[in-house]
């Protein structure tokens, strides 16, 4: 079986890719902890903050200069790129202002919050701006390996997939990806309603008490004609103890389901095997604290080329996506370009849209998409 989703590290130089950040939020600190722990691969020259009450708990923490202004930054520091990790409200304003002084930019998800936005960004691309989205779970060990699997033509020709993982754009990313769907239109018929569940832990932590909390679930079914996507998710699913994540993909030879493998050696012949995950730091072991690989029998379907840093499974995604950028700039293929995001937010808009409406909808083809070959 080979490996059938992109490697960002291929093209991995000696030197470091040197990266400036703008904003100071929540995801900031990723790049930050990756940097940290991979100073072969990564050096931030600064980051951009909107005062020095914000700047000065990062110089703290990550010993890494603040600066106000992007401009006040490349007048001291030369960035190979910049991450864009700021609201989405204001992210194409910094986007615009970053490539208009010849940055590249990896810019956090979502990009821009409405099309008009969105297609604003693309006209800068067509102008020969390089802008790339940190889209990472495409990137994460198992859904890399999934996605592997989908692939390889074990199970045939997968048209039929349900994605359980991620919420909106994310999950429209793994959708299209599990079913081999580029741009394609498709007709979406999605359906909300509130359940009532036990709160899990937040990003502040564990809960301190039991709390009955509403919590909005949302399917809704993809029709591209001779293939079918599901997305379905549960707002507290991403922490949730009592909210599993899901992969289905089904082909007409074989059927994956989370880490179990369905297949056939022959139509009388059939086979199971499962995902192993492959890892240091377990009883008697003396490495260290890191995944290795994915296995899939004596198919090796992910191999972790950070180790031995001690890296969550998110984390070597955004490293992962780190990499993609590095190369990317220095001249190797996009990863996740902004024609990607922008037609997996497109394709979130219509779902809410049906779900709003409580028809089904028909997806038209945006600015962004290629032309349709002849």
């Amino acid at each position: 079986m080979t490996p059938s989703v992109i490697d960002p590290t291929r093209n991995h130089s000696t030197e470091p890719a040197v990266i400036a950040i703008v904003g100071s939020g929540y995801r900031t600190s990723f790049f930050l902890r990756i940097a940290a722990a991979l100073p072969d691969r990564f050096t931030v020259c600064g980051v951009v903050t909107r005062s020095a009450e914000t700047g000065e708990p990062i110089e703290a923490e990550w010993g890494v200069p603040t600066f106000r202004t992007l401009d006040q930054l490349l007048d001291a520091e030369a960035p190979e790129y910049v991450v864009v990790s700021v609201p989405a409200q204001v992210a194409p304003q910094v986007i615009t202002e970053a490539t208009e002084r010849g940055l590249p930019v990896l810019a956090e998800t979502p990009p821009a919050l409405d099309i008009a936005s969105l297609e604003a960004l693309d006209a800068l691309v067509r102008a020969g701006a390089r802008i790339q989205v940190a889209e990472q779970y495409h990137l994460e060990p198992l859904l890399s390996a999934q996605l592997d699997v989908a692939r390889s033509g074990r199970l045939g020709f997968v048209n039929d997939v349900l994605v359980s993982v991620a919420h909106d754009y994310h999950g429209m990313s793994l959708l299209r990806r599990m079913l081999g769907i580029g741009f394609d239109d498709a007709t979406v018929t999605a359906h909300q309603f509130a359940s009532t569940i036990v709160a899990g832990p937040t990003r502040q932590g564990d809960p301190e008490g039991e709390l009955l909390a509403k919590s909005r679930h949302v399917t809704a079914r993809f029709d591209f004609g001779d293939r079918v996507g599901t997305y379905d998710f549960d707002d507290d699913q991403y922490r949730s103890w009592i909210r599993s994540h899901t992969i289905v993909a089904r082909g007409e030879r074989g059927e994956l389901r989370d880490d179990l493998v369905r297949s056939l050696a022959d139509y009388r012949s059939p086979l199971s095997t499962r995902i192993e995950r492959q890892f240091a730091g377990g009883s008697g072991n003396h490495e260290g604290m890191f995944l290795r690989s994915l296995t899939l029998g004596d198919a090796t379907l992910y191999t972790n080329p950070y180790l031995p840093a001690r890296l969550a499974d998110d984390d070597l995604a955004i490293a992962a996506v780190l990499d993609g950028m590095t190369a990317y700039v220095r001249g190797g293929p996009q990863v996740y370009s902004l024609a990607e995001a922008s037609q997996d937010f497109y394709l979130q808009s219509v779902m809410r849209e049906s779900i709003a409406t409580g028809q089904s909808v028909r997806t038209t083809r945006q600015v962004w998409a290629p032309p349709v070959a002849e």
